[in-house]
């Protein structure tokens, strides 16, 4: 194990939440110190896109065959209805004269660690640059203008983390959470390139170093100190059918490099109370080279499917994490829950279709109310070939007996095995860090992750299995609203905890993420406002 793997893998140790006690984080929070929601880069021309909120016609059930969607062309107008499905505000809250902006990108505590920047090549779009997208204002802001013969026919996703959004208020834990929303975000963007009719692909083998010089995040004298950013990854939209033709990065790397760069990066207004040095440890130690990847070909069964007749732009622009449930609503169906499971096993299914690796995660659930299935501990893998590691790897209590399925739309492929019998609310309430919200949904589960032997000498993988979780995350929030239920991720939940319920003695298998979904309780104190009225509210004023 080489001294980047032992540094990640101390501080997954470290930041574990326990009974007796929390991970490292601020004493108190300073209200005053959040930092901005909102990056904006000062001295750049700004690129306007059309207004937001467009429909469009796919419905949501239509994504389980993205294939058959038209494609849509390339121009500013689906440019920005990408930019505005995946990243963009779905809508504000108000509660007296405090008002906040929800995304169509889930994010840990609302805060927005995830940067967007779009990098253009065809000069029928507009000028071939760098852009980053400010999600607030719906407009790019042009960082990098390409010398003119840099030109092409591609649009490419690129995203970053800034670390101390998170660190604000979970401390030391947040190096987690701004991964799972790089997975939160990855997953928005396939589902709003596939309403397009286009295709997400992820280009796994670039290095960090490589994605911060195309982005200009390594720009130190752009950014101030501890607001800087940290490279995530570069995705290619693939606007026709089939995949692009094979792309030349070192062209595209050197567009950026001899390309004429504008503006500074805006002070996120925070006086950085607090410094939390091992985040910039792990991100460091967790650095990715240049590697070689290869395609995973999944087998390409079809999902049980969608009984949703909304729009998918619907779908995503209402969706909303829950902050509470009623606990007493009549079980889920059962036709709704295999769905569920069925959206986050298929591996041909998107955002999972752009998944370049077997899965990795695999779910414990823990059933309260569900139509015909028995309150208890049941277990979901979502690659067969870790079935037998998983018995291994649990307590000999468990029965692992395979559900059968008992209803006409659902697969018997399904791999869900019963556990045990029981109530668990007050233990997944108590789990997830005693928070009622585990224990008063009709099912919460955790998401534990074949871990330590993936991590031996590439520790960068650490953040490949937040990414996934986080994916699995956007699946289970998009099909909750499609149920007319509602979904929320959990980051604070008792580590070695939850391990030791199920049993789990070593770093083979850890848990990295928890869910939630019930019927949501709705705070009639707070009122709801449309996601770009400002803009609208700006033009009049104009």
């Amino acid at each position: 194990m080489n001294q980047e793997t032992e540094t990640v893998l101390a501080y997954h140790d470290r930041t574990k939440h326990r009974l007796e006690k929390y991970a490292r984080g601020p004493e108190t929070l300073d209200w005053d110190d959040q930092p901005d929601p909102f990056r904006r880069f000062s001295g750049c021309d700004i690129v306007a896109l059309p207004s937001p909120g467009a429909e469009l016609e796919p419905l949501f059930a239509d994504l389980d065959k993205p294939e058959l969607i038209p494609p849509k062309p390339l121009n500013k107008v689906n440019t920005g209805l990408l930019l505005e499905l995946a990243f963009g505000l779905s809508a504000w809250k108000q509660f007296g004269p405090s008002r906040w902006a929800l995304r169509c990108n889930p994010s840990s505590g609302n805060l927005h660690p995830t940067e967007a920047y779009l990098i253009n090549t065809d000069k029928d779009l507009f000028n071939p640059g760098v852009y980053h997208y400010v999600s607030h204002d719906h407009h790019l802001e042009r960082r990098c203008l390409f010398t003119p013969e840099a030109t092409g026919t591609d649009i490419f996703i690129g995203l970053t983390s800034i670390h101390w959004r998170e660190a604000w208020k979970y401390g030391e834990r947040a190096y987690r959470y701004c991964q799972h929303d790089t997975g939160h975000a990855l997953g928005a963007l396939r589902y709003a390139a596939a309403i397009l009719g286009w295709s997400v692909e992820l280009l796994a083998e670039w290095p960090d170093a490589d994605i911060a010089a195309l982005l200009g995040i390594n720009r130190s004298g752009d950014f101030r100190n501890h607001e800087h950013e940290s490279p995530d990854i570069i995705c290619r939209i693939n606007t026709r059918a089939g995949r692009g033709k094979p792309l030349n990065t070192a062209a595209l790397l050197e567009s950026a490099q001899s390309g004429a760069w504008f503006g500074k990066a805006e002070s996120l207004r925070a006086y950085h109370l607090y410094k939390w040095p091992v985040i910039d440890e792990v991100s460091k130690a967790a650095a990715k080279p240049y590697t070689q990847e290869a395609y995973w070909q999944p087998s390409r069964e079809q999902a049980i499917k969608s009984s949703c007749r909304q729009t998918a732009t619907a779908i995503i622009r209402q969706r909303r994490s829950a902050q509470q449930f009623d606990g007493k609503t009549p079980p889920l169906p059962l036709a709704d829950f295999y769905r569920m499971l069925s959206a986050v096993l298929t591996p041909s299914k998107l955002p999972f279709d752009m998944w370049r690796w077997p899965p990795k995660i695999h779910l414990f659930i823990f059933i309260h109310r569900i139509e015909g299935l028995a309150p208890g501990l049941y277990a979901l893998p979502r690659n067969h070939d870790v079935l037998e590691k998983l018995q291994a790897a649990t307590l000999t209590d468990f029965d692992w007996r395979k559900v059968e399925a008992r209803h006409d739309n659902a697969s018997a492929a399904i791999p869900l095995y019963h556990l045990y019998s029981g109530d668990f609310r007050q233990l997944a309430r108590t789990l997830s860090c005693h928070q009622p919200i585990a224990a008063d949904g009709m099912f919460s589960l955790a998401m534990v992750a074949e871990f330590s032997g993936l991590m031996e000498e590439k520790p960068w993988i650490y953040r490949r299995l937040f990414w996934e979780c986080g994916l699995i995350g956007q699946v289970l929030y998009l099909e909750a609203e499609a149920a007319g239920i509602r979904g929320t991720g959990i980051g604070c939940y008792f580590d070695d905890g939850v391990h030791e319920i199920v049993g789990i003695k070593d770093y083979n298998f850890q848990s990295l993420y928890h869910f939630t979904v019930g019927k949501p309780l709705e705070d009639k104190r707070l009122q709801t406002l449309p996601a770009y009225a400002h803009l609208l509210r700006d033009k009049m004023d104009d």
